[in-house]
């Protein structure tokens, strides 16, 4: 291959041609920029310029986007109304409202001499316009699933423990938060062996159903002994009845008593502000968001952008237009952008390769450079990076946040290599067998890292000043 500051290169490195060869990816479907930071060209350009689905990857954008419109300071409030018995509930989208939060809420209640709440608790929603309840497959009850909501209390989800007992051949299952009302059915039998199944053949395996009124789970197959300890995390009710189990079992546990239900409500103008709770700084919620990939989060903040524009009740086209507006400003005029709800959970949204690294180059130019790099998975180390890529030379010099749908495995993010220079890698393929070319990626990044000269290359062993654009 032969790169030079007039042109990029258009052949992929050897190694990535062998990983997307066994996916059976032909080149078509990959689109792939590698470009050292500062140099007015990249050194490595396939399908730049095709629109793709970007998968999670689109979190970058939303997140970047976020801490320039928000500030890396930015913290969401959730406020508590008193109107003769009743309290009010208003939410302003805190993607982070989760149990540990939602009970110190109450906590500072109890705090301000609250005991015994008489009346009801009103929802105030109405921060963010009504979410279509459209779901992105038929995984009902996934949390990836939650339709975003200004007054999110901890994701609408439980978590299920399994807890194997081998003496008596049962798993013992419990739920956290343990909400009022809720029947688990357990009849789930321990079996040998040496593999555990993940994600729905798990699911499958311990026959697990769910519903929502009156809320119960079933768990009625086998569990395999190598699981040992595991977690299943399910969105089972609806908002009210969340707040309403988890407000009955948190205030009882404070020492308070409550009688009524939750139900929906708008502030009315003669209620009195008990208390403000603020969230975390939108520094660390930018983190869990691309470190652990949260799409809930991600669609939570997208629409703090529309609200923040000025939009309230807050809608996903607001949203997109003070990014794109953003993007213009810092250079990136991106025609073929389309974001739908910002996480990538969708079948709609596209960017390309180039843009998406024109993205990474303006966030590093940016002030708020810092908070954006340091959210992103640090391979071979945390997140969704953590297992990829241990042992080898690029562990631990390279930040990177990956997307994967059914049809589509993509990465983006920065690459230190072993000469002290760190580069843009955006890798997108979209096609079917897509899911299995983590090979290939990793593949890239070990590329990148010995300087984008693997074996194979036309640049192998080349002079050290060749290395550098001017």
């Amino acid at each position: 291959m032969a790169f030079g500051p007039a042109a990029a290169a258009a052949d992929l490195p050897p190694s990535v041609e062998k990983g997307l060869r066994e996916a059976g990816i032909p080149r078509p479907s990959v689109a792939v920029v590698v470009q050292e930071l500062g140099s007015a060209r990249p050194e490595l350009s396939v399908n730049a310029g095709a629109p793709m689905n970007p998968a999670s990857v689109m979190k970058v954008v939303t997140t970047y986007s976020a801490l320039e419109l928000l500030g890396p300071a930015y913290r969401w409030k959730t406020e508590v109304y008193a109107d003769g018995k009743d309290l009010f509930l208003k939410g302003y989208g805190d993607p982070k409202l989760n149990l540990e939060s939602f009970w110190l809420l109450l906590r500072n209640l109890r705090g301000r001499g609250l005991r015994d709440i008489q009346g009801d608790i009103f929802l105030d929603r109405s921060y963010f316009a009504p979410q279509p309840a459209a779901r992105f497959d038929d995984e009902t009850y996934r949390p990836y699933n939650v339709v975003p909501d200004a007054l999110l209390v901890n994701f609408k989800s439980l978590r299920f423990n399994f807890m194997p007992e081998a003496a008596s051949g049962t798993v013992r299952v419990f739920a956290d938060p343990a909400l009022p009302g809720l029947e688990i059915a357990n009849s789930l039998r321990l079996v040998e062996g040496s593999v555990c199944p993940e994600g729905r053949a798990f699911r499958e395996r311990i026959q697990a159903e769910f519903r929502p009124r009156p809320p119960r789970a079933s768990f009625t197959g086998a569990y395999p002994a190598a699981c040992g300890e595991r977690e299943m995390n399910v969105a089972l009710y609806q908002p009210e009845d969340y707040v309403t189990g988890m407000v009955r079992e948190l205030w009882t546990e404070l020492g308070g008593w409550w009688g009524g239900i939750a139900r929906e409500g708008v502030v009315p103008p003669q209620a009195r502000l008990v208390y403000t709770q603020e969230s975390e700084p939108l520094a660390q919620v930018v983190r869990d968001i691309n470190k652990f990939s949260n799409n809930v989060m991600a669609r939570q903040l997208y629409l703090t952008i529309a609200a923040e524009a000025g939009e309230v009740p807050a809608r996903p086209d607001a949203a997109f237009a003070s990014i794109k507006r953003l993007l213009e400003a810092k250079g990136v005029k991106a025609p073929e952008l389309v974001m739908e709800n910002g996480s990538g959970l969708s079948r709609v949204e596209r960017i390309s390769a180039a843009h998406l690294a024109g993205v990474l180059q303006a966030a590093w130019r940016s002030a708020v450079m810092p908070e954006f790099v340091s959210s992103l998975p640090v391979v071979a180390a945390d997140g969704t990076m953590r297992k990829r890529l241990r042992g080898e030379r690029v562990a631990g010099h390279a930040h990177i946040k990956t997307g994967l749908l059914n049809d589509a495995r993509t990465m983006a993010g920065y690459v230190l290599d072993r000469s002290g220079r760190r580069h843009v890698v955006v890798m997108l393929m979209n096609h079917p067998n897509a899911p299995q070319a983590d090979a290939a990626q990793d593949a890239l990044l070990a590329w990148v890292y010995e300087g984008a000269r693997g074996p194979g290359s036309a640049r192998a062993n080349p002079p050290a000043a060749s290395l550098r654009h001017p």
